[in-house]
């Protein structure tokens, strides 16, 4: 018999803290402050799908965290033809990390499933995020209240979905495998992640997945079906 669920553990980027809304609204902010003549949306049509990308790679440890922060940057110029000096480059780059915690959109739902799960459960936090950079966006956007644990790639030394991460994470918050659940929006770093390490997941995301016998969420609050 499934032993009853104890101990929940989140994602943070793209799951409870809305990254999308935050990093546009700080692009909004360097772009002004360094006169860069590129419309917002234009460069954010770029830069999102290279974000991304870069951010695999990162996770599957091909390129470092600083060639993460500037080659997505110098590759959304590029395509746009716009010049930009090495220097200017990693300008913004610093300006960025520094000023994407100032900006706390949380998802729709965040708060109020947070406040419901707390008296249950309780809740932890795994991010793939740097640790100074994470630190900051959870306690500017009132999370930090919610979680017993945090652990991140850099205390974990690996990202998800390697085990290990999932295991260090576990043991930061004295959990049991069987009586934990990991929700998460990337199906193969959080669901298949801690599905391959014995742990139950629930994918959120706002639109279909294919995925057969994965547990689905489109907003957070559903959550309230499951747990």
């Amino acid at each position: 018999m499934k032993a009853p669920i104890s101990d929940i553990f989140f994602d943070l980027d793209h799951t409870l803290w809305d990254f999308e809304k935050n990093s546009a609204l700080t692009f909004e902010v360097i772009f002004k402050n360094k006169n860069i003549s590129i419309g917002l949306p234009t460069f954010l049509d770029a830069y999102i799908p290279l974000n991304y990308q870069y951010w695999e790679r990162f996770r599957k440890g091909e390129i470092t965290q600083q060639e993460l922060r500037i080659g997505r940057l110098r590759d959304s110029f590029l395509a746009l033809q716009y010049p930009v000096t090495d220097e200017l480059l990693l300008e913004l780059s610093q300006q960025y990390i520094e000023n994407l915690p100032n900006h706390n959109y949380l998802f729709d739902g965040a708060l109020e499933i947070l406040d419901y799960l707390s008296t249950k459960y309780k809740l932890h936090i795994i991010t793939n995020g740097f640790d100074q950079v994470q630190t900051r966006k959870i306690e500017n956007s009132g999370l930090t209240k919610y979680f017993q644990t945090v652990t991140n790639s850099e205390m974990a030394g690996v990202k998800k979905p390697d085990p290990l991460i999932f295991e260090y994470a576990l043991q930061q918050a004295q959990a049991e495998k069987t009586s934990s659940i990991m929700i998460g929006d990337c199906i193969d770093a959080d669901v298949k992640g801690a599905m391959g390490c014995g742990i139950d997941a629930i994918l959120f995301h706002q639109e279909n997945c294919a995925e057969v016998g994965i547990k689905q969420i489109k907003h957070l609050v559903e959550l309230k079906n499951y747990l």
